[in-house]
């Protein structure tokens, strides 16, 4: 079988099995890995194939009252990185990977190291969010130094920097931002090391507020970081400058907020009004 019957079979992914396009992508990428790097047979066809475009969806906004009501839901150990999703723009990896010395409280800012496609940038802390993180970081230090004297208060580092830098691993400024309650042994090493907060814990923390909040939207972690793109735009901020706290590449996928504005789409006042 060749590019005739592979591309029959994306076809019927489709049509008879109604699956997305990302589905159909990741089938090609597996049957062209299969035959160039197993089956040693290059199909110049298949691999010049279209692929299937993946479906623009508008982003779920919340309203600012709405962002004030879940955040208030939120369990006391997750207030403060809902606050900072929403206030800073981050991901929620790039919220709970943060270590200590990415936060920059003289110039109010934020270092993400390796977002979204391996790139850094800066983001904005939020002024009201300073004394509490302060007072958060005062708290974490504690546990590292009793960590530290139980002979623990090692932290996961990433690439080749544990090699590099061999007494890093203990420092205060690489320890994690939000870090965990309990000390876990890590699978690949056998150490045990204080990580980050677990993301499902915080998923889940915020779908249970969102119930609690009677909201009536699908609203996730990330729904918290489009609100803070479009909240800014409805402020008037330019867009060239909400892409880059955002970390976008191409500021088409920012553009997107300006159809979710609360002047409806494209801003666009109604004749009605």
């Amino acid at each position: 079988m060749g590019a005739t019957e592979i591309e029959a079979f994306l076809t019927h992914l489709a049509v008879a099995k109604n699956v997305s396009a990302s589905t159909q992508n990741q089938a090609l990428s597996a049957l062209l890995f299969l035959y160039r790097e197993v089956l040693s047979i290059d199909l110049d066809a298949a691999s010049r194939a279209v692929r299937p475009r993946q479906k623009q969806r508008v982003p779920t906004v919340l309203a600012r009252e709405e962002v004030v009501r879940l955040l208030q839901m939120l369990p006391e150990k997750y207030q403060l990185p809902g606050r900072l999703m929403y206030g800073s723009g981050l991901r929620l990896m790039e919220c709970l990977r943060l270590r200590v010395k990415d936060v920059d409280f003289a110039n109010k800012q934020i270092f993400v190291r390796d977002g979204k496609g391996g790139n850094d940038r800066v983001t904005m802390l939020p002024e009201s969010l300073c004394e509490p993180l302060h007072a958060h970081l005062e708290r974490v230090r504690q546990l590292h130094q009793l960590d530290l004297e139980s002979g623990h208060g090692r932290v996961y580092l990433p690439g080749a920097l544990v090699r590099k830098y061999p007494a890093a691993d203990r420092e205060w400024k690489w320890q994690f931002v939000f870090a965990s309650h309990k000390l876990a042994r890590d699978p690949r090493s056998g150490i045990v090391r204080r990580h980050h907060l677990g993301q499902t814990s915080v998923q889940r923390a915020v779908k249970q507020a969102t119930a609690l909040a009677q909201i009536e939207k699908h609203a996730t972690c990330h729904t918290l970081r489009h609100s803070f793109a479009t909240h800014l735009l409805e402020n008037g901020y330019d867009i060239r400058t909400v892409q880059e706290l955002l970390g976008h590449k191409d500021v088409k996928t920012t553009m997107i907020y300006t159809h979710v504005l609360n002047k409806g789409p494209k801003a666009v006042r109604s004749p009605l009004d």
